[in-house]
């Protein structure tokens, strides 16, 4: 696992990261690690359609910080084990998968961050194991509950959401994602963006994770376990400080759904990007950095 040349992407500059493979409620997940083994841990959460790249500039300065990092390809996701049938991504395994990621390490808890997919599993494992979580970090996606409310009761979002419902028809869905060389998720990312957010190296790196066979199917099925095997945590209300970054621009999610989120939040606390988008960690990295490392250590 440690030659890069057959991997999608190189590990991050700067400290000594390691790949391993890791076996979890029942599936092995590629897991990039760098830092002190003993350090406060941080479990870094990619989006669709990413992998652990995304979370690539975050490395350094979180274990020049004295953190312990982990940002694992998610199940389903580039060379992470790819389970068969829609069940396999039910929200509270892809949830589970995480607490025994963070007891890998020999830990019980640990400092979560997620973007995207990553933030509605960070959200759902908040609530379904809080005693995992000491600190959350949400960018980009609405607690559960308000995510649910809003696409029944608001029509704009609902439009917005147009591609969730088009995932569940399986097999059209997965031919057309893959169709000219990805380009469903090429043009997601770089038109949903803020120009030159995305070069073609990251795309090219992207390519080669979607390519993994099984992958798309894989990805899919966690917008189809949703609708067919929704599972409400037990709770609503999140006990663990909380911060929640979002960028206003976001083309897939009105930024109505921000504040509604801290609101289900114990200790909540919300930043607003008004000019970036959906993509927030790879448009704002200095910033994002600041405010989760400034939130960490509050």
């Amino acid at each position: 696992m440690s030659h890069d040349i057959e991997a999608s992407a190189p590990l991050p500059e700067g400290p000594a990261a390691e790949r391993s493979v890791r076996e979890v409620n029942g599936v092995s997940l590629h897991v990039v690690a760098a830092g002190e083994p003993d350090a406060p841990l941080v479990v870094f959460l990619h989006g669709f359609p990413e992998f652990w790249y995304e979370w690539r500039e975050y490395v350094e300065p979180f274990v020049d910080a004295g953190y312990r990092v982990l940002v694992p390809d998610q199940r389903g996701y580039n060379r992470s084990e790819k389970p068969d049938g829609v069940r396999a991504y039910r929200i509270s395994d892809l949830s589970r998968d995480v607490v025994e990621l963070i007891g890998s390490e020999g830990r019980e808890r640990a400092h979560v961050v997620g973007h995207d997919w990553g933030a509605a599993v960070a959200w759902d494992l908040s609530l379904r194991h809080p005693d995992a979580v000491d600190r959350l970090g949400i960018v980009n996606v609405p607690h559960p509950t308000v995510f649910e409310n809003t696409l029944r009761s608001n029509l704009t979002q609902l439009r917005k959401s147009w591609y969730m419902f088009f995932f569940q028809l399986s097999g059209v869905a997965d031919w057309y994602v893959r169709r000219n060389e990805y380009d469903f998720m090429v043009t997601a990312m770089a038109e949903g963006s803020k120009p030159g957010t995305f070069d073609e190296v990251d795309f090219e790196r992207y390519r080669r994770a979607w390519a993994e066979p099984g992958a798309v199917s894989a990805m899919v099925n966690w917008y189809r376990a949703l609708f067919r095997h929704n599972e409400d945590p037990p709770r609503e209300t999140v006990a663990a400080p909380t911060l929640v970054l979002w960028g206003e621009n976001d083309q897939a999610l009105i930024p109505e759904m921000a504040p509604r989120s801290v609101d289900y939040c114990e200790d909540g606390r919300l930043e607003r990007f008004p000019d970036a988008t959906h993509w927030l960690p790879h448009e704002a990295t200095d910033r994002v950095t600041a405010s989760l490392l400034e939130h960490l250590e509050r």
